[in-house]
């Protein structure tokens, strides 16, 4: 296994695949302050305009614990090197205030969430909030969380309808807690089951997992290759994820930074920078004298006619030249 694997960025892919075409938008890095502090929490969210009563079909196949989505749901993801104990907790609702802060701000001035403005000034305490009601709070451990139930009150942890899934009372608020070890194995967990601790519910979720996007092919086969695993069906081979890989590179090089761009351009050979290119753009922005001065005599002149060579000359010039010449 390999230390640096960015699991909660993993989590996040995962999580927006399962949401595609679906009426909630989920943001890996959402912005939690009027100053850039971005958080290791997900906003799962509904899209503008969504019915505020979800249809069947929106949450049909979702994963359990999920049944229960609001407008406004953050969650938190602790991987198997990370303990979820009460200090999670505390941080889970830490975000949770502040971005209900935020929402309420851009609701009330009309923004989009995704894009609040950097001068953006908050009103004082009388501000108004969204109803607590439109929020709700996940904490998604992949390991039993025995230090925080050792932590909880007696009566704050309440079963659900499904196994590994919990209802938890913590001061004022109701977290829902899914533990990803104890979920019942079926098809509809298999986006849980990719981020499991055991080696067999991970080849259970890549087997059973169906992305509804098809870049998410690449967290798959990315994630099969973190843990040695190969993939349940081997027609979708290390050639196809490069492939893969490069049209998405391709579809999103717009949206990269200029460093980004050129440290990809520095990595092309000249001549496949310049592959279909007309003579006018490869010369654009380059110095007349300096191109003139990488060319020999017999180089600037070629394909010129004869004519035309004398008709830039001086008279005079050319006089001197037959004179000198003999003819």
């Amino acid at each position: 296994m390999r230390d640096l694997t960015p699991w909660h960025r993993l989590f996040g892919i995962a999580l927006t695949d399962l949401f595609t075409g679906r009426p909630w938008r989920v943001e890996l890095e959402k912005e939690l302050a009027l100053k850039s502090q971005r958080l290791d929490v997900l906003i799962i969210e509904r899209l503008p305009g969504a019915a505020a009563v979800t249809d069947a079909a929106a949450l049909a196949d979702l994963p359990d614990g999920l049944e229960n989505l609001t407008a406004h749901n953050v969650l938190s993801f602790k991987s198997k090197q990370e303990a979820l104990d009460g200090w999670a907790m505390e941080e889970l609702i830490g975000h949770y205030v502040t971005y209900r802060k935020l929402a309420s701000i851009q609701a009330l001035s009309g923004l989009p969430a995704a894009e609040p403005p950097a001068d953006l000034i908050p009103a004082p305490a009388a501000e108004r909030l969204l109803p607590e009601a439109a929020f709700r709070l996940y904490a998604v451990a992949t390991r039993h969380p025995t230090k925080l139930f050792g932590q909880l009150a007696p009566g704050a942890r309440h079963r659900t309808a499904w196994p590994g899934v919990y209802d938890l009372d913590w001061g004022s608020r109701c977290i829902r807690l899914i533990v990803l070890h104890a979920l019942a194995k079926h098809p509809r967990n298999a986006p849980w089951e990719l981020f499991a601790s055991q080696l067999d519910r991970i080849r259970y979720g890549l087997a059973h997992y169906r992305p509804r996007n098809p870049t998410a092919n690449l967290l798959r086969f990315h994630l099969a290759n973190i843990h040695q695993l190969e993939l349940p069906d081997m027609a979708y081979t290390l050639d196809d994820f490069k492939l893969d890989t490069y049209r998405m590179l391709i579809d999103d090089f717009h949206a990269l930074s200029l460093e980004e761009r050129q440290a990809l351009l520095e990595r092309m050979d000249v001549a496949d920078r310049l592959r279909g290119l007309d003579a006018e753009e490869r010369l654009r922005g380059l110095d007349t004298e300096e191109i003139l001065r990488r060319l020999d005599p017999e180089e600037r002149l070629r394909g010129l006619d004869p004519e035309e060579i004398l008709g830039m000359l001086d008279p005079e010039q050319v006089k001197a030249w037959l004179q000198r010449t003999g003819h």
